[in-house]
């Protein structure tokens, strides 16, 4: 059978129509493929422990963290290896065929609960479920856009249980919605109210991922970066997973070793308990895009914790390291389930034998301004609003990416009024968090939240602003959206921020393929959703 692809989950799906021959990613049609049937088996998984549920049966922790990860596996730039997914998909099918043994009534599973071939099945099954099986283009839209949600959930869920905390509030109804995708009588409007329902449990997952990080690392702090690069040798951790990092530093501490962050753990050096190892040097380069030429001269190892993989160069493939739900062909994956220790040993001996890292750059960048951090400025805050000295706040938090469309993120960011602070979370920040912009009366104009998931923190400071204010509604504050999404996780926290009821969103470079033009109406009509202008247009619309 001839190797057929179509996805179109991430911003940069091929003529944001949808990748067919291989993905824009670098994804071949064979892990397209498999990915595909992961995502199906876990469907049925999920059926079936939701009809346990519904029985009275108690489902473990470890099969909520199996439907999480795998998930987490086929979310953008995550997972390119095809063998290790395959495994996964007969891991979970042996699983559900152990759980189906307990379901009482059996009646009313889906199909995809009862399936359970064998490997020389894979590529037929793969075939028939993936995402063009569903005819109806607005039912197939909604499906995929609660899917993709899911897939950013289950990211927040597996860091969240790195650190041994788990919500079965939230992985129940995970499994709840991701089965509902397969139900066909459900209706638009059913899935549309799914939608948002898993924007609300979307809220809840980055709240528990939240206190996850707080209660091990502390309250990220108002913290100087460095940029620069020490004569030691290195190891480059990328991704997001913190618990990953923790354990990386303890193991280097005294071996010569120093660790930086790239990317998206950059933030990682607001956090209080990581201050604590002197081995922990600075951040090494920029959005995750970049890894190509940073990686080269990077010189030592790098650990990817998650996505945002870059299919590697042969330059670096034999020192590019793999953890948790990420993978790529030819390079080693470190083993280690939640709970367990993971040895690093193998990466840090092979720092000790490169050269320290090339500078790239020089001096020093600000971020830890969280919602704890930002809320303890708040009369100072309030009164620069007051005043009149802080006149908007502009939320440019999300996804950076290739496309050279994103350069407009950089020049929207200089041409704000110099009343104006950006808050940001995510990889987008690298978009303008190295611009000289100042701050006012003390406050940075650019207040770097954290993480992607950290976008949690900015609904948090702006309910408190609505509640300081005396205001009834969130969109009666002072701020504007203009946020650029990539992939899955950027879904997630935009269901969140609709669900909280907040409205006439920016959603760039461009809005998302999988929105059929009816369900992309509704979300106009409904919630003010647009796309990106030219910065002089949105300038005006904005101000």
């Amino acid at each position: 059978m001839e190797n057929k692809m179509f996805c179109f989950q991430c911003q940069e799906t091929a003529g944001c129509k949808g990748c067919t021959q291989v993905g824009v990613c670098g994804k071949k049609p064979e892990v397209a493929a498999m990915q595909d049937l992961l995502v199906y088996v876990s469907k049925g998984l999920s059926a079936v422990t939701t009809q346990l549920r519904a029985e009275g049966t108690a489902v473990s922790p470890a099969i909520n963290h199996m439907v999480t990860l795998n998930l987490f596996i086929t979310i953008t730039n995550a997972n390119f290896d095809n063998p290790a997914i395959i495994a996964q998909i007969r891991k979970t099918l042996d699983t559900k065929e152990q759980l189906l043994a307990q379901v009482k009534d059996s009646s009313n599973l889906p199909e995809a609960a009862l399936w359970n071939g064998t490997e020389a099945d894979f590529d037929t099954k793969a075939a028939a479920v993936g995402v063009l099986s569903t005819e109806n283009e607005d039912i197939r839209s909604l499906r995929e856009l609660v899917t993709y949600g899911l897939k950013g959930l289950s990211a927040y869920s597996k860091h969240a249980n790195a650190l041994l905390k788990d919500s079965e509030e939230v992985d129940a109804f995970l499994q709840r919605a991701l089965a509902a995708t397969l139900d066909d009588s459900l209706s638009v409007d059913d899935l549309t109210a799914l939608a948002l329902e898993t924007g609300k449990f979307g809220v809840d997952g980055m709240a528990l991922l939240d206190q996850a990080n707080t209660e091990a690392y502390g309250h990220p702090e108002i913290t100087k970066v460095k940029i620069g690069v020490g004569s030691n040798p290195g190891i480059l951790v990328s991704g997001h997973d913190l618990r990953d990092l923790e354990l990386l530093l303890e193991q280097t501490q005294g071996t010569g070793v120093d660790v930086y962050t790239h990317s998206e753990m950059l933030p990682a050096h607001y956090y209080p308990a990581f201050k604590k190892y002197s081995n922990f040097y600075g951040n090494y380069g920029n959005a995750w895009w970049k890894q190509k030429e940073e990686f080269d001269s990077f010189n030592g190892p790098i650990l990817m914790t998650t996505n945002c993989i870059v299919p590697p160069k042969d330059s670096y493939i034999d020192r590019m390291y793999t953890t948790g739900a990420a993978g790529y062909p030819g390079c080693k994956h470190i083993p280690g389930d939640v709970g367990e220790a993971k040895d690093f040993s193998e990466i840090i001996e092979h720092a000790k034998r490169c050269a320290a890292p090339v500078e790239i750059e020089t001096g020093e960048i600000i971020g830890g301004l969280a919602h704890n951090q930002v809320l303890a400025l708040a009369d100072k805050v309030v009164d620069a609003v007051k005043s009149g000295a802080i006149q908007k706040f502009v939320v440019m938090a999300g996804c950076d990416g290739r496309a050279k469309s994103r350069d407009y993120y950089t020049d929207f960011a200089k041409a704000l009024p110099s009343n104006t602070v950006i808050l940001t979370a995510g990889c987008a920040k690298y978009k303008y968090n190295k611009l000289d912009l100042g701050d006012i009366g003390g406050i940075p104009r650019v207040l770097d939240a954290g993480q992607c998931n950290d976008s949690y923190s900015l609904a948090v400071i702006a309910l408190k602003l609505k509640e300081v204010f005396e205001l009834e509604d969130v969109n009666q504050l002072p701020i504007i959206y203009n946020i650029a999404w990539y992939e899955q996780k950027a879904v997630i926290v935009l269901l969140s921020l609709l669900y909280l009821g907040v409205k006439n969103i920016h959603l760039g470079p461009t809005l998302p393929a999988f929105l059929s033009p009816n369900v992309a109406k509704v979300l106009v009509d409904n919630f003010g959703i647009a796309g990106m202008g030219t910065v002089e247009e949105d300038m005006k619309l904005f101000f």
